[in-house]
């Protein structure tokens, strides 16, 4: 590679002539040790670290590090033994851990034993995940309905179907043909997106499904009928139901994503999904639902009838009365009644409880204060909701509550920095927001970082070594810090590093 750069660089071919024969530097072991240094110049350990850093709220992903052992023990010896290696304090300094479900709890206690101000915070995001999981699970009619979503997505993506499918919707609609999402049971942003296509594109989806039942191929002509018996009235209604619901969701888990957002801002976000649910249970937002479904229906060629169930049949020694009322007999609801009853208020009130009782009493101590120390909250400086994380991390409350008497600006990462001017005179306040701002809110740093690795590895030989993989992830993920290192440093700390050298290198 460095021959064929040279005959396009005259530099680099100048370079390659002065060279010394026996000090080439290109062996794989040299290209090991200088990636190896330019990992090391960036201070690394073997996962996500957030803190606070200069008026910001910073992530770094640290490298990573194979995992001799999958016990707690292991794991937590691990996490310390690399935090120790790296000098960080953190006895005093470490104030939350983030991970992503409850595989890790015993990991959380044994670290929490050493470092006692280290409070574990369950993943935002997945805690909403599991809000959506558990209202699935727990209404029927939403349960059947994602399992023939999963149905659709296989028959339609068949080699032989999906050629259809692109025809019919080319001949249909306008623009790109849609592609069917695979649904998944960790990322539900997969069934947003999913539910958004489907509706979109009913009406295609239909006519491939009778064409489908119409053919001689009878297993796939079976499973088309069957497809296509289910998808009613009340298929649309859990369609339009979860296309709406799931894109609130999904709207919220990308921001409780996102690498700057603190815990603050996190309770802000699902308070305010938490008041959207209540109005998605008022008669306005039920009737625009109905209207939408029942539009969708008319398009699609779906009846909106619903089929009553058999007629109540008369005793016999009645059949000459005339019965003005009967115990236990209500007229038959009508479609929108049945839906309303038995699938919309049961997932709206699933997920409202699941809400509060996954989200909302997470660490209630902890999140009560962090929002009591965010200017825009109406419980801002609420004296005893300051003191509640005040004792959690032992403050020195007597002097908070001088310090508390004076505050300015209107959010938490601002308030921070209003402090940090006056660190001296703010110290237990300005150490309780920064405290704030770096609890984590989730995992999703982490994850998207296993997304790099794979990439790095399906690019890069299978004999790559574990310590050379992490090094190049850490300059391919932290690339912005990478591009900003002091190559004339690294030459000295190359050279420091590696004495024993041939030629001089300085």
């Amino acid at each position: 590679m460095l021959n064929m750069v040279g005959n396009h660089d005259p530099v680099v071919k100048r370079r390659l002539e002065q060279q010394a024969k026996n000090a080439l530097y290109t062996s794989k072991t040299i290209q090991n040790e200088i990636v190896s240094c330019l990992a090391e110049m960036m201070s690394v350990i073997s996962f996500i670290v957030r803190y606070y850093y200069n008026g910001a709220i910073h992530k770094s992903f640290l490298g990573f590090q194979e995992a001799d052992r999958l016990d707690a023990a292991g794991l937590t010896s691990k996490i310390i033994g690399c935090l120790e290696k790296h000098g960080l304090d953190y006895r005093q300094n470490l104030v939350g851990q983030g991970y992503d479900g409850a595989t890790v709890m015993s990991v959380q206690a044994r670290i929490k034993e050493v470092a006692k101000y280290g409070f574990y915070i369950h993943c935002s995001a997945h805690c909403l995940n599991l809000v959506i999981v558990d209202a699935v699970q727990s209404v029927p009619d939403a349960g059947s309905f994602f399992s023939l979503l999963e149905r659709l997505y296989t028959i339609i993506s068949g080699s032989y179907v999906h050629q259809k499918w692109l025809t019919v919707q080319q001949e249909m609609f306008h623009g790109v043909p849609r592609e069917l999402q695979r649904l998944s049971d960790t990322s539900w942003s997969s069934r947003h997106i999913a539910c958004h296509s489907i509706m979109d594109r009913l009406p295609a989806i239909l006519r491939v499904l009778e064409e489908i039942s119409s053919e001689n191929n009878a297993q796939r002509a079976v499973e088309a009928k069957d497809i296509l018996v289910q998808m009613d009235l009340n298929f649309v209604g859990c369609l339009a139901l979860f296309r709406k619901v799931l894109s609130d969701s999904n709207m919220l888990s990308e921001m409780l994503q996102s690498k700057t957002v603190h815990l603050s801002k996190a309770i802000n976000l699902v308070e305010s999904l938490k008041e959207t649910m209540v109005y998605y249970r008022t008669e306005s937002f039920f009737d625009d639902l109905w209207t939408d479904i029942v539009e969708t229906c008319e398009k699609s060629g779906i009846s909106i009838q619903h089929i009553p169930k058999r007629s109540i049949q008369k005793a016999r020694k009645l059949h000459d009365s005339l019965v003005t009322s009967t115990l236990g007999q209500h007229a038959d609801p009508d479609s929108k009644q049945m839906f309303r009853i038995q699938v919309f208020y049961p997932v709206i009130d699933c997920m409202m409880g699941e809400m509060e009782r996954r989200i909302s009493r997470l660490n209630c101590n902890i999140m009560k204060g962090v929002q009591a120390l965010n200017p825009s909250s109406g419980t801002f400086m609420r004296e005893e909701d300051v003191l509640l994380l005040a004792r959690v991390y032992d403050s020195n409350t007597n002097d908070l509550k001088h310090e508390s008497d004076e505050t300015v600006p209107t959010t938490l990462l601002q308030f921070v920095s209003f402090l940090e001017s006056y660190n001296d005179v703010f110290f237990e306040l300005f150490r309780l927001c920064k405290i704030a701002v770096v609890l984590p809110v989730s995992s999703a740093s982490c994850e998207r970082t296993f997304s790099a690795l794979r990439i790095i590895e399906n690019y890069l030989p299978s004999t790559m070594t574990e310590e050379r993989l992490s090094s190049l992830s850490i300059l391919s993920i932290e690339s912005k810090r990478t591009k900003a290192l002091d190559l004339d440093k690294f030459v000295r700390w190359f050279a420091h590093q590696h004495g024993n050298r041939r030629i001089q290198l300085l």
